[in-house]
């Protein structure tokens, strides 16, 4: 059976399980099976009782909502596993932030929510996938039908409009999940809704130690996901908090066409310039139909669009 085409425009990604996950350089410490299946079967668990417990927790006020939401997403990640290693400071008050982060796993989803919980965005069919689809679904996540283009711009009404009510909005810009040793260019869509609302910018760095069985990239399956995380020991997921952005002091002028990829570039190169962790390599896009027939990688779990500057002001969701 033949492989659909891959629209030129959708961001893309060369990783493939064989390549990034499984590659000799990422071997790591593996459990047994039954420790592994006992760390599926927990995390499983946890995320499932946090599912059931989500209505007691709706008449709460919103900071013990999200207080609830650190813990679970802690828990889960404890339950797979896999430990957590936060290094820097947020934002300072409780103003309007985008955190953008580098993308490599679906394992960025609870752990980025462990830390600094907030909005996310996904493709619409996130809401139906196991295990994403409830972590998703109870920590507020917009979701986005990623084949119409003009939903775009209301994506970015939505994130401006959070951001604006002094909430917290999470986007993953690359748009397509990497391996972890290599990373994508920001696309900017989702900086206009900083720019709209005047919100600052937390750029966040995501590290797995070992590099590779984290990662969730090409035709990778989730349940294969999930089976090599729960097997592998000693998995640590690292999340830098790294300096903060301000729209007025990236883009001093007032907002223009161009205020959104001063910010996309910025934000990027605070990621990839991080000091204390090595910077990965940049790998080309692969950006036609015929040479991504043959590798063809998975969207994004939050699948962004750089989007036509012409006609939309923002964003795009995964596969």
């Amino acid at each position: 059976m033949s492989t659909p085409a891959v629209s030129p425009w959708l961001p893309t990604a060369p990783c493939t399980p064989g390549r990034c996950a499984a590659h000799p350089g990422a071997a790591a410490p593996r459990g047994g099976t039954a420790a592994g299946a006992f760390r599926l079967a927990t995390g499983l668990a946890a995320v499932l009782l946090g599912v059931l417990l989500a209505p007691l927790a709706a008449p709460l006020p919103a900071a013990a909502r999200l207080l609830l939401v650190r813990l679970w997403c802690r828990g889960v990640l404890r339950a797979f596993g896999v430990r957590i290693r936060v290094t820097g400071r947020p934002v300072p008050g409780a103003g309007p932030l985008l955190v953008v982060a580098n993308h490599i796993s679906w394992l960025d989803i609870p752990l980025v929510a462990a830390v600094l919980p907030g909005r996310m965005l996904a493709k619409r069919e996130v809401r139906g996938w196991p295990v994403l689809g409830p972590l998703a679904a109870l920590g507020g996540t917009v979701f986005i039908d990623r084949d119409r283009l003009r939903s775009l711009p209301g994506a970015v009404a939505t994130m401006a409009g959070a951001l604006g009510a002094g909430g917290r909005v999470i986007a993953f810009p690359e748009g397509s999940t990497w391996c972890g040793r290599a990373r994508g260019p920001f696309r900017a869509a989702a900086f206009q809704a900083a720019v709209d609302a005047g919100a600052a910018i937390q750029p966040v760095r995501l590290h797995y130690t070992p590099v590779g069985p984290a990662g969730y990239v090409g035709e990778d399956s989730l349940g294969a996901s999930l089976w090599r995380i729960a097997t592998t020991r000693g998995l640590v997921a690292e999340i830098r908090l790294l300096e903060p952005l301000s729209p007025a002091a990236e883009v001093p002028d007032p907002p223009g066409r161009g205020a959104r990829r001063s910010l996309a570039r910025a934000a990027e190169a605070a990621v990839a310039l991080d000091p204390a962790a090595p910077t990965p390599p940049r790998v080309p896009l692969q950006t036609t139909a015929a040479s991504e027939s043959a590798n063809r990688p998975r969207s994004s779990v939050h699948q962004w669009d750089g989007a036509n500057p012409a006609a939309v002001s923002s964003a795009r969701t995964p596969s």
